[in-house]
């Protein structure tokens, strides 16, 4: 059933991987971990119709890229020696820093929690009592900011 699964999905899942990475070998790193788990679960997908199997092998993508990310493990391809490559992390993460400073503190903690500490809306709107789509409005408004704010960094 899994065979089935790569043959039908594998492409498909490496592209959208691709737009996630902007990186081939990483995406398909990524869908062949992801394919690699499908084997170890293949009782649980038996019991999912079509579409919730393609749901659990987008899921569990997004979740081992996300875990990828959180860890650290993919590597940055530079050319730049490593205390140029420190030194543009740094001024990076102070420049992250300085654009999430210009949030509102309660937007920056869900902005925060929801894209760099993996919680849902539910999770978040338990933990400020909240409901789960205020605290969807909330990362939206947060996002239109950010975006905004980068968007007249760059031009």
């Amino acid at each position: 059933m899994v065979e089935a699964l790569y043959a039908r999905y594998r492409a498909e899942l490496v592209a959208w991987c691709e737009t996630m990475t902007d990186d081939r070998h990483s995406a398909e790193d990524l869908v062949q971990e992801a394919f690699l788990r499908a084997l170890d679960h293949e009782a649980v997908l038996k019991t999912l119709d079509e579409p919730q199997r393609r749901a659990w092998l987008y899921r569990t993508v997004k979740n081992l890229f996300v875990d990828r990310v959180r860890h650290g493990k993919f590597e940055a391809l530079t050319d730049a020696p490593p205390e140029e490559t420190r030194e543009s992390e740094d001024y990076a993460a102070i420049e992250w820093r300085e654009v999430l400073d210009s949030l509102d503190p309660e937007e920056r903690a869900l902005f925060t929690l929801r894209y760099l500490g993996g919680y849902n809306a539910s999770q978040l709107g338990k933990k400020y009592h909240l409901p789960p789509g205020t605290v969807r409005a909330r990362l939206s408004k947060a996002r239109a900011r950010l975006k905004n704010e980068l968007g007249g960094a760059m031009e």
